[in-house]
């Protein structure tokens, strides 16, 4: 296994990244001339402050010994705890959670949440698993990385492939090995255990909440605007019921397995309903079937990928046609891609705004397992939406002051808190 060198502080401009590491790489190195003589301690952002890979061997349902691979990096943890997800994916590997967990400092900096990166994942395509063996695999792996997770130390929650349900076998075997029950340990866990009301659909809630802000701002309305989502899991889902219930267009949706359109809007509920079938979206028999890259180029006012990273480089960003990119998934814009649009003049408004529904109410969840006090959903909803308008219009108007990008400004705002904290801290011993 090769890994990208992380002090390299290189810049890419000339070609499109190669790598999740290298995109975040470049996006630092793009802020630098905005951080004064923060900038002097970058280094620190180029460099995970900690990296584990762990084998996970499970015994299969046929009772032969299997082994996957698996990871937990903690990029910073200047500000507080490490805090990120957890991903089962075929394609996982280092370079991808390094990425993640550093995305995950600058979210959680960026909305000003006391935690610091981090980001883990097994190289597995769940599919193929029975569901007593991913409560195995879940199990073993939470037991491999168990000396770096904890509640003041690093709490996970749901990623890719990840649910509410692998939250709960996480937990429990965290209780079980430190002798006590430790629900602030994870968060997107059940209800029953010490979950948040408004969890599973927080990162599609948070992506209305930047879209309708954003739309206030450049007259582009809510309602009547035409929508386009890539990704119908936990993100693209609760985003489009949202879109439509106030008045707007979902004219297409893709999922892995293919595409629907109509441009008089889908039947999101419906949409839903067939989803989980077989088939996926493909198969719902909801709208027209499309080619997969003929989604790209349908006018729309919104564009919202929210699948995985790297979705958008320089070819396919000529190609889009929307007024506005709100990235509900995490890294999808390469930064050529990012030059090719804002040369176009669409908006961007960057994953670590657009998605940052998810952790913020997992941090609501964190704190209300400490005080074992618990709120109403439309309590969490309010603070939801009070901490992520306030954290972008921070981000708008520093964008607007200074004639940047909403990306390079929401990295700007980061990069102060976390080079700050570290600062102030100093270095031990």
């Amino acid at each position: 296994m090769s890994t990208p060198n992380a002090s390299s502080g290189l810049s890419f401009a000339s070609s499109e990244p190669s790598s999740p590491w290298r995109v975040y790489l470049e996006q630092i190195e793009r802020v630098l001339p905005h951080l004064g003589a923060l900038a002097e301690a970058a280094e620190t952002l180029r460099r995970p402050k900690r990296a584990l890979i762990v084998d996970v061997p499970i015994e299969s349902d046929d009772g032969r010994m299997v082994h996957f691979e698996g990871y937990r990096v903690q990029h910073n943890l200047s500000r507080g705890p490490g805090k990120g997800g957890i991903r089962y994916h075929p394609g996982v590997g280092l370079d991808e959670v390094m990425a993640l967990a550093a995305w995950m400092t600058i979210k959680t900096a960026a909305v000003n949440l006391p935690f610091g990166g981090a980001k883990g994942g097994v190289r597995v395509d769940p599919k193929t698993l029975s569901q007593k063996e991913l409560e195995r695999l879940t199990r073993r792996y939470t037991s491999e990385i168990n000396m770096i997770i904890g509640p003041d130390q690093d709490i996970p929650a749901p990623d890719v492939n990840t649910n509410e349900q692998t939250m709960a076998w996480m937990m429990d075997t965290y209780s079980m090995n430190v002798g006590h029950t430790a629900t602030g340990v994870v968060t997107g866990k059940p209800v029953a255990l010490g979950g948040s009301v408004g969890r599973n659909r927080a990162t599609g809630q948070g992506v209305f909440f930047i879209a309708r802000e954003t739309g206030r701002r450049l007259r582009i309305p809510i309602e009547g605007a035409g929508i386009a989502i890539q990704g119908f899991g936990n993100v693209g889902r609760p985003a489009a019921e949202l879109f439509a219930a106030n008045g707007a267009r979902v004219i297409a949706v893709q999922d892995a397995h293919g595409t629907v359109y109509s441009e008089r809007g889908l039947d999101i509920p419906a949409l839903a309903r067939a989803a989980d079938a077989p088939g996926g979206v493909a198969a719902s028999g909801l709208g027209e079937r499309i080619d997969t890259g003929a989604f790209w180029e349908l006018p729309t006012d919104y564009l919202v990928p929210a699948a995985m990273e790297n979705q958008i480089n320089q070819q396919r960003a000529q190609r889009i046609r929307t007024r506005v990119l709100i990235e509900g998934a995490n890294g999808p814009t390469t930064p050529g891609a990012d030059d090719v649009l804002a040369e176009r003049g669409i908006t961007v408004v960057p994953d670590v705004i657009a998605n940052a529904g998810g952790v913020t109410v997992s941090y609501f969840e964190w704190v209300q397992d400490f005080s074992s006090f618990f709120w109403s959903e439309d309590e969490v909803m309010r603070r939801l939406e009070q901490i992520l308008v306030g954290a972008f219009g921070r981000v708008w108007d520093i964008a607007q002051h200074k004639r940047l990008s909403l990306r390079t400004a929401a990295y700007i705002v980061a990069c102060e808190r976390v080079l700050d904290a570290h600062r102030i801290r100093g270095l031990y011993p």
